[in-house]
């Protein structure tokens, strides 16, 4: 299926998977790119030599296009562009809006920037300043998300802007991908769906809380670090939500006090590192902390299995998923079912050439 999205990044399928903090590695990454779809390496979590090691990896794994995303209020995001440009990675995401000037200095070297966005004014701030596509969140979405549903947010992006607009948030099957379409998206994003998969290096037991989950069982929180989180409810977050101050610091003190030990970072840049994630909001010192280590929270679920000591990010779409396909058997998956509710359409049907062309590419 051929959309703007495809001709842009150079993939068989309009589908992309998310750089998601210490699940989106490169054995997910290649085996989404073997699959036909654009994986995306997340690099927030890893130091420079860990990202130029994993892109190499996943350069081992497949000779498909692959992005990096990157975080780009890092203090070291200049180093890691110019990972990516040397490396020849093909695409560079971002979870914030990047600067002006990285923007320009990724196209310059032959980069495709697609940053991610949760509104219609962040899209036609990056699209004005060159970004290529952008990938558009609506609250259904996991991770930090906003409360403008994708089937609001969506089709104000894309009258917005015109570069290519990929859905992100409560996508998990082809009917998805068709609706997103319909809207105008050139394809959809989707990353609660590609961590539940066999390629996934999440630990079996956490994947199993997230298939065992049911859409009540996804919650939108500020407990964790003050912004809206969208999570799986779990012994945490209960007691986040559930401690006053006091007993809110005291929790945030001790778990910084690994993070500290871990990462090596002192109190002064974990506590700079905090503030600077507040984004003009209000937030008390034990969500301050937790801003700062909120990726060791995740590390704990994702990679120690410790979903007692650690947060699980997850989209709504969580509560319908009952499956752990391999990435080649997912996407696949998805694009029959494409097809096939193309298909079944009576007024556009998947030979209807003005269709074809309203989703972005060639009759399907």
């Amino acid at each position: 299926m051929e959309t703007a999205l495809t001709r842009l990044v150079g993939v068989r399928h309009p589908v992309v998977q998310t750089g998601m903090g210490w699940v989106a590695g490169p054995r997910l990454v290649s085996a989404t790119a073997n699959a036909g779809a654009l994986g995306i390496l997340a690099s927030a979590t890893m130091t420079l030599d860990q990202l130029r090691d994993a892109v190499r990896e996943v350069k081992s794994r497949t000779d498909r296009p692959f992005g990096v995303n990157l975080r780009a209020d890092a203090g070291d995001a200049g180093d890691r562009v110019r990972i990516i440009v040397e490396e020849g990675v093909r695409v560079a995401s971002f979870a914030l809006a990047p600067s002006r000037e990285l923007i320009a200095g990724l196209k310059e070297a032959g980069v495709v920037v697609v940053p991610s966005v949760g509104a219609r004014r962040h899209a036609e701030k990056v699209a004005a300043w060159g970004a290529d596509a952008v990938i558009v969140q609506g609250g259904e979405g996991g991770g930090h998300t906003g409360e403008v549903a994708t089937s609001v947010l969506l089709p104000q992006v894309v009258d917005a802007v015109d570069i290519p607009v990929v859905a992100a948030g409560g996508f998990h099957d082809g009917r998805g991908l068709v609706a997103a379409l319909a809207y105008g998206a050139a394809g959809i994003a989707m990353g609660t769906r590609f961590l539940l998969t066999s390629d996934s290096t999440v630990p079996d037991a956490v994947k199993a809380r997230y298939l065992a989950a049911t859409v009540q069982d996804v919650t939108v929180t500020t407990a964790v670090d003050g912004l809206p989180h969208r999570m799986l409810r779990s012994e945490l977050v209960d007691a986040l939500e559930g401690a006053g101050r006091a007993g809110a610091l005291v929790r945030a003190v001790r778990r910084a006090a690994g993070f500290r030990r871990l990462s090596g970072l002192s109190w002064s840049r974990m506590i700079r590192d905090g503030l600077a994630m507040r984004h003009g909001r209000d937030l008390t010192w034990s969500q301050v902390l937790l801003a700062a280590n909120t990726p060791m929270l995740l590390k704990a679920s994702m990679v120690d299995g410790r979903t007692d000591l650690g947060v699980m990010a997850a989209g709504q779409v969580a509560g319908v998923i009952e499956d752990l396909p391999s990435c080649a058997e997912l996407v696949e998956r998805v694009m029959a079912q494409a097809h096939a509710t193309l298909e079944s359409l009576p007024a556009a049907g998947g030979t209807d050439p003005s269709w074809a062309e309203a989703c972005g590419g060639p009759p399907v």
